[in-house]
C-alpha cells in the first residue's frame, strides 16, 4: 500500500522525523518497505499566471507569453503548449532554474536565450518536465488560489514522502491511511484525529428496493440515492493529488471520490447510475451460464460459487470485486446509488483470482473491512459528492442481516512473558492494549479483551501477545543469549551424508538439477502408474497441479530443454522428495497424516557414452554404462539386478536393484511410447533409488592379504535363451564348495550365426563361459579339491538352470 506522509500526518501527526516515522512503523509490524521523495529535486520554480500570450511571429507552434511571477515586471516567455493562454496559473522557471535530471542523469539548467528570433526569460512547465507524472500533454495547470510567485514545491507540498508498506495478509485495518494513523497514535503516543463526518441533509425520500437474498455473501448492505449531481465535473487538485501518491490514476469525479474514501478509511464502495437500474437490486450468489461484462471490458461468465449483485433483468456488479459496465457513471448520469457493504471474506476470497485480474476492493474485502461503517462511509461520500458534483441526497438504506461475533479473546499475563522472553506486569499489558482502543476486562493475572469490528485478526491468545510485543517494543526485548545444552549430532560411521552422495554423482559425470515438487499430473499418470497423487487446493499454475511420486518425470523435462538448446550430451541428477499417499503415516512435527514423504536420488544419461575422442568412434550410453554408474554410487555394497515392469522404462530393459534382499530403486531405458511422445531422438536411461539405500555405508572390515596363490578354471555352460546370468550366477554360489569359491565372471557368451553351424547347440540356446576363482585360506589348492568344487557347481547348475558343459 502506498499513500503520501503528509495524510498520515493529516490524522496523526507525532513528533517524528520521517526517517523515525518509518521505523517505528516497521517496528510496530507495518514495514515500510520504500519512502521515496513525491517529487524529484529542482529548483527555482514558482506560481505564475499568463497574462497575455499572442501567436510568435515567426513559428505557428509558439505563443510569446507575458507571466506574472511576482517581481513587479512581466516575464516575457516563449511557450509550445496548446493550452497556454490566458488566466491559468501554471509553474514557471525562471532564469537559473535547475530542472530534474533527465535520461542522462544531469540536471537541466534554464537560461537566457531566444526562440526563433524572440527572447525567452524562462519556461513554463508540463507535470513531465517535473517529473511529477507522464503527462506531457500541455502545461501543469495549477489552482486559481495559488498564490504567484510562490515556490512550486511549497504551494504542492513536493517536500513530501511517499511511503509503501509491505502488509502481511492479517494486517487488514492496516489497508487505508485511517487505519495507519490508528496504529501510529497507538505506537507513539500522539492523538488521532477522529474526523466527525456529519450526516447529509435529506431532501427527498427516494429509496431503491433491495433484497439481500444471501446473507452468507452479504452481513451488511447499506445504500443511498442522491439526484441531480453534475458528472462532469472536475476532480478538486488536491484531491488528484493525493490518488496520484496513492498510485491511483484520476478518472472522472465520482470514482475519485469513491476511490479517495477507500484509501482514507479501507471501505470500498461502489456508484451505481440510477437510471440503468431495472426495477431494484438483488444481492445474491451467481446462477450457472449467468455473463457479466465489467467495467474493465472483460466479459465474465458466474456460477452459484460467485457473488453478484442484480437487478430485474441481469447481472450488474461482481460483490465485492467490480462493477458492471451497464451501470457505470458516464457524463450523461444526474442520479446515482452509493453502495457500501459489508462481504464476508469466505464469499470473496479467490474469486477474483478465477477471472485472472485483482481489484483494491477485493484485495482488502477478503481480508476484513470494519463492518460497522458502512453507513458513515456513505455518508462520507455524499458529503464529498455534493462538494464537487452537487446534488440531493435521500434517506440511508440501512440491511444488517449478520455480522461476524465479537468473541472474546483473553491473555493470560504470565504466558505472555514466558512468550516475549521479558517479564511484563498486568498494568503494561492492559496499557499496551488499552492504545489500541480495545475494550477489556481484567482478572486476576488474565486480560480479557472484545475485538473491535475492525480486527478480523484477533482470534487466538497469541495474536494478543503478538499485539503488546509489538507496543512495548521489539527493541526493548532483552538480548538474553540461548541456555539450552548445544550437541553436535554425529553421523554413524555406516552413514554418508547427502552432500557426499552428490560428491560421488558429480565425480560420476553427472551435474545436479533442483525441481519443483509440484508436477502434471499427467506425468504421475503415464511415468509412475500413479492414479491418486496429493493433489494441490491452489496450484500456482495448472501444469504444476499434483506432488511428485517420481524424479523421473522431473528429469526428462531437464533433459527436454537441453534437447531444446542444442545440448551433445546430457548427465543429470536430483536429489528431492516425494509424496506418496499412506494412510499408516501420523502427523508429527516432521509428517504430515497420510502422506510419505520419502528422499530419492534419481539420474539420467542421455548422449554419447564419453565426450569426442579421436581414437574411436563415440559409443551412446547404454544400460550397462548407467549400472556401473549405480553399482559405483551404491559401494561397497553389491547390489543385484532383477527384471521388473515400470510404466516408465522400456519392458525387457528395465530391472529392480536389490540390495539385501530388498528393492530400493530401479533402472532402465526410457519406455518408447514417452520417447516418442518428448520428441527424443532416442531413449535415455535412467535409474532412480531410495536415499536411505544410498547413503548406507557398511563399515569394512579388515581381511587378511590372502597367503596362498588363486586357482582359476573355465566353464562353458550351454542354457536355454530364457536363463539369465543373474540365475546362473546364483546357481554356482549355491554349489556345495567349502568356501573355496571366491568369485564368478562372465567373459564370453556364444550364440550361433543365423544359418551357420550349431557348434553344438540346439535352437533356443546359449552358450556363457565364466571364470570361477578358487581360493582358500588354509594352503594351496589341490586337483582334487578344485575338481571336486568344479563337478559340484557343473551338477548344481544342471539341477537348477537346466545347463550342461558345452561339448
Amino acid at each position: 500500500m502506498q499513500f503520501p506522509e503528509s495524510w498520515l500526518r493529516s490524522f496523526c501527526n507525532p513528533s517524528l522525523s520521517s526517517e523515525e516515522l518509518a521505523e517505528t512503523l516497521t517496528m510496530g509490524g507495518f514495514e515500510v518497505e520504500e519512502r521515496r521523495p513525491a517529487a524529484p529535486p529542482f529548483t527555482k520554480i514558482v506560481v505564475g499566471e499568463i497574462k497575455e500570450a499572442v501567436q510568435h511571429p515567426n513559428a505557428d507552434r509558439l505563443r510569446v507569453c507575458q507571466v506574472d511571477v511576482g517581481q513587479g515586471a512581466l516575464l516575457n516567455i516563449v511557450c509550445g503548449a496548446p493550452n497556454a493562454r490566458v488566466g491559468i496559473k501554471v509553474p514557471t522557471a525562471l532564469v537559473g532554474a535547475e530542472l530534474p535530471p533527465g535520461e542522462d542523469g544531469k540536471p537541466f539548467h534554464i537560461k537566457l536565450g531566444k526562440l526563433r528570433g524572440v527572447e525567452s526569460q524562462g519556461m513554463l512547465c508540463s507535470a513531465r518536465e517535473l517529473q511529477l507524472s507522464e503527462d506531457h500533454g500541455g502545461l501543469l495547470e495549477l489552482g486559481a488560489e495559488a498564490p504567484v510567485g510562490t515556490d512550486v514545491r511549497e504551494w504542492l507540498q513536493l517536500d513530501d514522502s511517499l511511503l509503501t508498506l509491505k502488509l502481511t495478509p492479517n494486517l487488514a485495518h492496516g489497508l487505508s491511511v485511517y487505519g495507519i494513523a490508528r496504529e501510529l497514535s497507538a505506537l507513539t503516543g500522539a492523538p488521532l484525529l477522529k474526523p466527525v463526518i456529519e450526516p447529509a441533509p435529506v431532501s427527498h425520500d427516494a429509496k431503491l428496493p433491495v433484497t439481500v437474498e444471501a446473507p452468507d455473501l452479504c452481513g451488511r448492505f447499506s445504500g443511498r440515492v442522491v439526484r441531480g449531481v453534475n458528472t462532469k465535473a472536475a476532480t478538486p487538485a488536491w484531491m488528484v493529488d493525493r490518488l496520484a501518491r496513492c498510485g491511483q490514476r484520476s478518472v472522472t469525479a465520482l470514482v475519485d471520490i469513491s476511490n479517495y474514501v477507500m484509501f482514507e478509511y479501507g471501505q470500498p464502495s461502489h456508484i451505481f447510475d440510477l437510471d440503468k437500474i431495472h426495477g431494484g437490486l438483488t444481492v445474491r450468489w451467481g446462477r450457472q451460464g449467468e455473463q457479466l461484462k465489467l467495467l474493465n471490458g472483460n466479459t465474465v461468465t458466474v456460477d452459484e460459487k460467485v457473488g453478484v449483485i442484480a437487478d430485474a433483468r441481469e447481472v450488474e456488479s461482481l460483490a465485492g470485486i467490480m462493477g458492471g459496465d451497464a451501470t457505470a457513471v458516464s457524463d450523461d448520469t444526474r442520479n446515482i446509488y452509493i453502495e457500501a457493504a459489508f462481504w464476508w471474506p469466505e464469499a470473496i476470497q479467490g474469486r477474483s483470482r478465477r477471472f485472472n485480474f485483482s481489484t483494491d476492493a477485493g484485495h482488502r474485502y477478503e481480508r476484513g473491512v470494519d463492518p460497522s461503517r458502512t453507513v458513515q462511509i456513505i455518508e462520507r461520500i455524499t458529503q464529498l459528492v455534493q462538494e464537487i458534483c452537487g446534488g440531493t441526497a435521500g434517506p440511508m438504506d440501512d440491511q444488517v442481516l449478520k455480522l461476524p461475533d465479537a468473541k472474546p479473546v483473553t491473555l493470560r499475563v504470565a504466558r505472555a512473558a514466558r512468550v516475549i522472553g521479558m517479564p511484563l506486569t498486568q498494568a503494561q499489558c492492559a496499557e499496551a492494549l488499552g492504545r489500541l482502543g480495545f475494550a477489556l476486562q481484567e482478572g486476576e493475572g488474565t486480560i480479557t479483551v472484545t475485538p473491535p469490528p475492525h480486527r478480523f485478526d484477533l482470534a487466538i491468545e497469541e495474536d494478543l501477545i503478538e499485539e503488546v510485543a509489538r507496543l512495548v517494543g521489539y527493541g526493548n526485548l532483552p538480548t538474553t543469549p540461548p541456555l539450552a545444552p548445544i550437541r553436535a549430532r554425529l553421523r554413524p560411521e555406516a552413514e554418508r551424508s547427502r552432500f557426499a552422495v552428490r560428491h560421488r554423482l558429480a565425480a560420476l559425470g553427472y551435474q545436479e538439477t533442483i525441481n519443483f515438487s509440484f508436477v502434471e499430473a499427467a506425468w504421475e499418470r503415464d511415468l509412475a502408474g500413479n492414479a491418486d497423487p496429493v493433489k494441490l487446493l491452489n496450484p500456482i499454475a495448472s501444469q504444476m497441479s499434483v506432488m511428485r511420486s517420481s524424479l523421473i518425470g522431473s528429469l526428462l523435462q531437464v533433459l527436454k530443454f537441453n534437447l531444446d538448446r542444442k545440448a551433445p550430451r546430457v548427465r543429470v541428477f536430483e536429489v528431492g522428495r516425494v509424496f506418496l499417499r499412506d494412510p499408516s503415516v501420523a502427523t508429527t512435527d516432521s509428517t504430515v497424516k497420510g502422506v510419505h514423504q520419502p528422499m530419492r536420488v534419481a539420474g539420467l544419461a542421455w548422449g554419447d557414452a564419453e565426450a569426442a575422442r579421436w581414437d574411436s568412434k563415440p559409443a551412446r550410453v547404454d544400460f550397462f554404462e548407467v549400472k556401473g554408474d549405480v553399482e559405483a554410487l551404491l559401494a561397497p555394497l553389491r547390489p543385484s539386478f532383477e527384471r521388473v515392469d515400470h510404466p516408465a522404462l522400456h519392458p525387457g530393459r528395465a530391472a529392480s536393484v536389490i540390495v539385501n534382499g530388498q528393492s530400493v530403486g530401479v533402472i532402465g531405458e526410457l519406455h518408447p511410447r514417452w520417447r516418442q511422445q518428448w520428441e527424443l531422438a532416442h531413449a535415455p536411461v535412467l535409474f532412480e533409488l531410495a536415499l536411505d539405500a544410498v547413503t548406507a555405508r557398511p563399515v569394512p572390515v579388515a581381511q587378511p592379504v590372502p597367503r596362498h596363490q588363486a586357482v582359476e578354471r573355465d566353464l562353458a555352460l550351454v542354457l536355454a535363451e530364457s536363463v539369465s546370468f543373474a540365475a546362473l550366477v546364483e546357481a554356482i554360489r549355491s554349489a556345495p564348495s567349502q568356501g573355496l569359491l571366491r568369485d564368478v565372471q562372465l567373459f564370453d557368451i556364444y550364440r550361433p550365426a543365423p544359418g551357420a553351424a550349431a557348434g553344438g547347440l540346439a535352437a533356443g540356446e546359449k552358450s556363457l563361459a565364466v571364470r570361477l576363482l578358487l581360493q582358500s585360506e588354509a594352503g594351496t589348492l589341490t586337483d582334487e579339491q578344485v575338481d571336486g568344487v568344479v563337478q559340484a557347481v557343473v551338477a548344481q547348475c544342471a539341477a537348477k538352470v537346466g545347463a550342461r558343459l558345452r561339448a
